[in-house]
């Protein structure tokens, strides 16, 4: 089969019982060097709502979205448990103000999608 060229998932399935299908590992493409214009657009705009946010909110609150904002970035710098965790916070506190924050945890909702569920 010389020549041939193969993109894609390639597999072999020799015996076995009851196979399901294929477990990809693939990462979403969402940092590096090509991050989505869109992304960077929903974190931008994330970081607005929490700087509007944060002028609202207890001390304490406004304390911790200073902490989670280095953490909420696009790009080589992402480290993607931190910025989880950041996101995870920064909802949580949103959800505890009511309707203000509501804008807030839709643009988290918004950013976590696009990075495919991180």
């Amino acid at each position: 089969m010389s020549g041939d060229h193969f993109h894609g998932d390639v597999v072999n399935m020799i015996g076995g019982t009851d196979n399901k299908g294929i477990v990809h590992h693939h990462a979403p493409v969402a940092d590096g060097v090509r991050a989505t214009d869109e992304l960077t657009r929903a974190v931008q705009e994330l970081i607005t709502l929490l700087r509007e946010l944060r002028d609202g909110v207890a001390p304490m609150a406004a304390e911790s979205i200073d902490e989670a904002l280095p953490a909420i970035v696009v790009g080589p710098q992402a480290v993607p448990r931190e910025r989880h965790r950041a996101l995870m916070a920064v909802a949580g506190i949103a959800a505890t103000v009511g309707a203000v924050g509501a804008p807030v945890v839709e643009a988290v909702q918004r950013v976590l999608g696009l990075l495919g569920g991180q």
